[in-house]
């Protein structure tokens, strides 16, 4: 049905100058996010420049996060080159490094602007879905991030340079990219859905009921995809994680779907708003 191959991470060069696809899907998931999110945060009154200020912001604060957060892991391949740990368009960053990274920046602008978080978050995340959607190509382009052997008629060809040595003779992989990005893809049409809804008052979503709701769906996908792929993130000498056991992301996934379903006990269990980590009373 579909073999997918990567064309290489540079999408042209002129001399020293080079663009390289990574680059050009994050600057295009970022506009795109902007014109998402000021949409539906117009729809909740939330004055549309106050988003244009906090997504330059959030998105340092995700990259600065993914890198680190993988860094932090994968420290045993930068203690001898560390350096090189700054060289995010070579890749190697992390989704849940990102959402950390990217929270924090967002609890700092609320501070900083005096801003409830929760109304603000639940306008960001079908952005950050839409995001995460797009994004996940740069693993294409970059021949990464893929998963096991496969012979399905959908399949992702890795050059040799790419693949692990215990499987140079093995050509296609599962597209784990392509799963990330369709399951993101969902993850947004759930959440404008629910939007949509609420907005015509056919549901209640209190405030950041949909940021719950997306912890729970980004993460669902998560767990199973992550089992696919080869290059988990494990917890250095730390046997469960790896080595056939539990992955890194599928860890922070799991927790982050249990975070998800205690916010939504609180708000529909027992009918009580989320603390606000800005500090602002509605």
């Amino acid at each position: 049905m579909a073999t997918f191959t990567s064309p290489g991470p540079l999408l042209f060069q002129l001399g020293p100058f080079a663009v390289r696809w990574y680059g050009l899907l994050i600057a295009s998931a970022v506009l795109v996010g902007l014109v998402l999110s000021t949409r539906l945060g117009r729809a909740r009154g939330i004055d549309p420049g106050l988003i244009a200020d906090l997504l330059p912001l959030m998105v340092l604060g995700a990259v600065v996060g993914a890198r680190l957060y993988y860094v932090l892991l994968e420290w045993r391949q930068y203690s001898a080159d560390w350096p090189s740990a700054l060289a995010v368009w070579r890749g190697g960053i992390a989704i849940h490094g990102a959402l950390i990274g990217g929270t924090l920046t967002t609890v700092f602008y609320c501070r900083w602007r005096r801003l409830r978080f929760w109304p603000l978050l639940d306008v960001l995340v079908p952005a950050v879905a839409l995001g995460q959607a797009i994004g996940r190509w740069g693993n294409f382009f970059n021949s990464e991030a893929f998963g096991l052997p496969t012979d399905l008629p959908w399949k992702l060809a890795i050059p040799a340079a790419n693949r692990p040595p215990e499987f140079l003779a093995q050509l296609y992989f599962h597209p784990t990219f392509l799963y990330e990005s369709l399951w993101n893809l969902g993850v947004c049409a759930l959440l404008l859905l629910l939007f949509r809804a609420a907005g015509r008052g056919r549901i209640q979503l209190p405030a950041g009921a949909m940021s719950c709701i997306y912890l729970m769906a980004y993460s669902s996908g998560r767990v199973w995809i992550e089992g696919l792929r080869l290059d988990p993130l494990c917890l250095v000498g730390v046997p469960p994680f790896c080595s056939g056991g539990l992955r890194m992301a599928q860890l922070m996934s799991l927790v982050l779907i249990a975070v998800g379903a205690l916010g939504l006990w609180w708000l529909y269990g027992r009918r009580r708003p989320l603390p606000d980590p800005s500090g602002v009373v509605a």
